[in-house]
């Protein structure tokens, strides 16, 4: 069953224009993933590999492709999460920084804090020699289009909300069994200056704990946050549930109590895997015994060898 890597690009509605690069990007963010555990590469070192990639298209909410908040700039936040030391490095606010999940990761490793906001992120990202990049670089044409039409007096901010929250993550297990989680997003779209959401909150934006599981999750920040759903999800995997009912439980209860939706890919230490959803789409593909899986709608899994790069 190991090693293997399951990667999403974000729950929500994706317009048609966006859908066939959103399904390649997370196929070939997942290969890459794979690549770095089939060389003997930690579960930590794969997710953060898939999500680097996800974060340098524009086809995501995330990096390049962040959202724009009220003020028209870009904050994001990153986390990720070692399964065998329960050890976490988190960003939020960060503002010049082309790749997040980096600066997630050297939070946990290179300091003794789990999370690092705004200008604190980014001294410390100078001192690590991350480089930082001008704001424009990371807006694209289309976040700067969506910014203008919320900015509307007619324009309902949460209608307009409902669907676009593509925050990417990744979670895998390694040869070794150890499992990680790694999310990243540019949050949510004409948000207030200084919003963070569940992305980089331990047990919202995702967890990783060897002896259960590992979830990165997606979605209405705010809601994710009220249920702790990456935890949520994992206390329904530790009651004996496997990893797609355990999903399932957790977006079912997120829906049910605050009509929040969202979704998730989680694995277990075994390497069971699964990749679910309570909004209209979420990209997402998965690599495992050398056979890439995809989807995008409900119900939909497409199948092939991961070396066939057609």
């Amino acid at each position: 069953m190991l090693p293997v890597v399951v990667v999403h690009g974000g729950a929500g509605h994706i317009p048609k224009e966006r859908a066939e690069n959103s399904t390649s990007g997370v196929c070939s963010a997942v290969r890459l993933g794979y690549l770095v555990l089939q060389e003997g590469g930690s579960s930590m070192d794969a997710v953060v590999e898939a999500v680097v990639q996800l974060e340098n298209s524009p086809y995501f909410n995330a990096g390049c492709g962040s959202v724009l908040n009220v003020k028209g700039e870009v904050e994001m936040d990153a986390i990720v999460m070692d399964g065998k030391t329960l050890d976490s490095g988190a960003v939020s606010a960060v503002r010049n920084i082309a790749n997040p999940i980096q600066l997630a990761r050297l939070v946990m490793d290179k300091t003794s804090h789990a999370c690092l906001t705004a200008e604190g992120a980014s001294k410390f990202a100078r001192s690590m020699g991350v480089p930082e990049v001008p704001q424009e670089s990371l807006i694209t044409e289309y976040s700067r289009m969506r910014w203008k039409k919320n900015l509307a007096p007619e324009a309902n901010p949460v209608e307009c909300q409902m669907g676009k929250m593509g925050t990417v993550g990744a979670v895998a297990v390694d040869k070794e069994g150890n499992v990680a989680c790694a999310t990243s997003t540019g949050g949510m779209l004409n948000k207030m200056e200084g919003r963070v959401g569940d992305t980089p909150c331990i047990g919202s934006g995702g967890y990783a704990d060897n002896l259960s599981g590992a979830v990165s999750t997606t979605g209405h920040g705010e809601t994710i946050m009220k249920v702790m759903l990456a935890r949520l999800i994992l206390f329904h995997m530790e009651q004996g549930q496997s990893a797609e009912a355990a999903s399932d439980l957790g977006l079912a209860y997120m829906k049910s109590r605050l009509g929040g939706l969202g979704g998730v890919v989680t694995v277990d230490p075994r390497g069971n895997w699964a990749a679910r959803f309570s909004s209209q789409q979420m990209s997402w593909a998965a690599a495992q015994n050398d056979t890439l899986h995809y989807g995008l709608y409900t119900g939909e899994h497409f199948r092939r060898s991961i070396r066939d790069t057609h």
